[in-house]
């Protein structure tokens, strides 16, 4: 339904504003009291809700309760407070109109020249990881209404959505009023920051329809603020940006605390990093090099200091692919794993926390990137990939928890079932296989990789390519295929290296004729049902 048709020749200029009268109602209370002290101080009336009114008032500083303004008192646990003609009719008359400030005038009802709300805490809950109705409970109405009716009306109403445009709005209040630019500026910014809200609500919803075995969202908005420029992409011909994206708790979110400035591929490299260490229970370290691991490691047993024990055997599977690489630790590095990469040049390195020695030793190494992990950063729910025209989206390929329990039901297609230790290793492997872009091989021993082979076009290639890397570590040595082996052949390179277990999904029709190689060779295969393919 359209809007009513107003004659333009009707509305009567209106540039500078002059303050008379403010509403406030904010969440977040950053220089709150500064801003009050200089409306106050401009002869201003306050016009503010809830502990926003309590705020300003304790600080000493007049105030007009919203319910003084309504006639009808704060109810529904806060819920309703701003919802009234009162207060609307006040933010949405457009005084360049004799017939808008006629009707004011008869309601008894006095405009609002200036508008400073910011919106219940939504993102920061969930980030808090909280769920349910203390969720829900912070999905702000009355705010994005008096932001949205505010901004619509900025021809006579300057409304303000963060303590960050204080100063200026400070500034033209002592000025003798807000500009029609100002206004119309900050206007801009309020329809998008209630667009980023609504869809930090609607992105949370749909993640809740997923948890609870729904469908994919019938529609899907993806929106990112761009957080920094970047020198060029992959190659230096191209144009590149960093963005985040409202509710986002991943590798756009860290803090870089020294360096150089991160690059496209820092920031590809540093995520993939992310993907392989953290899917490890058990203290473990990635080292990646074009997106793909050269390393993963837990620690060894018994190791003093567990996070650089992880590193060193991550960095022995492939010291020569390791040079220039990029790293992620899943626990705090300490100092003994910062001297151990003194002398190895590295691009990245990305933990959680740093042993404030650790960072002592880093500032040696001025070009070394340090990315330290948000304290709420978790792996997505949901993938998303760019393709011409659109974009796809899956479900995130994680491992569940209880993946021991799963391990039992592992089908157990050739030789016996290894030991407890083994087993482990077992397990290390075909986690380590996911973050391995496809064609994948893992070679394992005692929960550290020792070759790897990845993104060949056939499964064989990446066999050769594992067992190369491996050289004489890959006897003894368990292996993990992301995918089935269409044929005999690839098992039987891994077999030749003396390879004793074999984990793959299986499925294919020559599954027959792979197991009985296994069998002939008395070599352990198992079948895990589920594959693991990374493009």
């Amino acid at each position: 339904m359209a809007g009513p048709a107003i004659d333009p020749t009707l509305y009567r200029e209106r540039d500078v504003v002059p303050v008379r009268r403010a509403l406030i109602s904010v969440s977040d209370k950053t220089d709150l009291l500064p801003l009050a002290e200089a409306l106050s101080a401009a002869d201003v009336e306050i016009v503010s809700t809830g502990s926003t009114a309590a705020t300003i008032r304790d600080a000493g500083f007049s105030v007009t309760d919203v319910s003084s303004v309504t006639g009808f008192p704060e109810s529904l646990g806060g819920r309703v407070k701003t919802l009234h003609p009162a207060v609307h009719a006040g933010l949405l008359a457009d005084l360049r109109l004799q017939e808008h400030e006629d009707q004011l005038a008869d309601l008894g009802i006095a405009a609002f020249e200036l508008v400073v709300v910011n919106l219940y805490p939504f993102v920061e809950t969930v980030r808090s990881g909280a769920q349910g109705d203390a969720v829900v409970e912070q999905i702000d109405i009355g705010g994005p209404a008096m932001v949205r009716a505010s901004a619509k009306n900025f021809a006579n109403v300057a409304v303000v959505v963060s303590p960050e445009s204080y100063s200026a709005v400070i500034e033209s209040v002592g000025a003798g009023g807000t500009s029609l630019a100002q206004r119309r500026e900050l206007a801009a910014r309020a329809f998008a920051h209630t667009a980023a809200y609504d869809r930090a609500v609607s992105t949370w919803f749909a993640e809740e329809t997923l948890a609870d075995d729904g469908d994919l969202p019938q529609h899907l908005t993806v929106r990112a603020e761009r957080l920094q420029t970047l020198r060029y992409g992959e190659n230096s011909h191209q144009r590149a940006a960093i963005y985040t994206r409202a509710g986002g708790h991943g590798i756009a979110q860290a803090t870089q605390l020294q360096g150089k400035e991160m690059s496209y591929n820092n920031y590809v490299d540093a995520d993939a990093a992310l993907r392989a260490a953290f899917d490890m229970v058990k203290p473990a370290v990635a080292v990646i090099k074009h997106a793909n691991p050269c390393g993963i490691a837990t620690a060894a047993p018994h190791a003093l200091d567990e996070i650089a024990s992880a590193h060193l055997r991550a960095h022995e599977c492939d010291p020569v692919s390791a040079f220039g690489g990029v790293i992620a630790a899943n626990r705090t590095v300490t100092l003994k794993m910062a001297e151990n990469l003194r002398d190895i040049f590295t691009e990245v390195i990305v933990a959680p926390a740093f042993e404030p020695e650790a960072l002592q030793v880093f500032k040696l190494k001025s070009n070394l990137r340090v990315l330290q992990l948000p304290d709420d950063w978790k792996q997505e729910k949901l993938d998303v990939r760019l393709v011409s025209g659109g974009l796809l989206l899956q479900d995130a390929d994680r491992f569940p928890d209880d993946i021991d329990s799963v391990a039992k039901d592992w089908e157990l297609v050739s030789g016996e079932r290894p030991a407890e230790s083994e087993m482990t290793n077992l397990i290390f492997a075909w986690k380590a296989c996911r973050a391995v872009k496809s064609n994948a091989i893992v070679l394992a021993q005692s929960s550290a990789t020792v070759g790897i082979g990845m993104g060949q076009v056939n499964r064989v290639d990446s066999c050769r390519l594992a067992v190369e890397r491996a050289g004489d570590r890959a006897r003894g040595a368990v292996a993990a295929s992301d995918a089935f082996f269409p044929f005999a052949d690839g098992p039987q390179v891994l077999i030749d290296a003396g390879v004793s277990v074999i984990i793959q999904p299986g499925g294919s029709v020559r599954d027959e004729e792979v197991v009985q190689a296994a069998r002939s060779a008395g070599v352990t295969m198992f079948f895990t049902g589920e594959r693991h393919f990374f493009h």
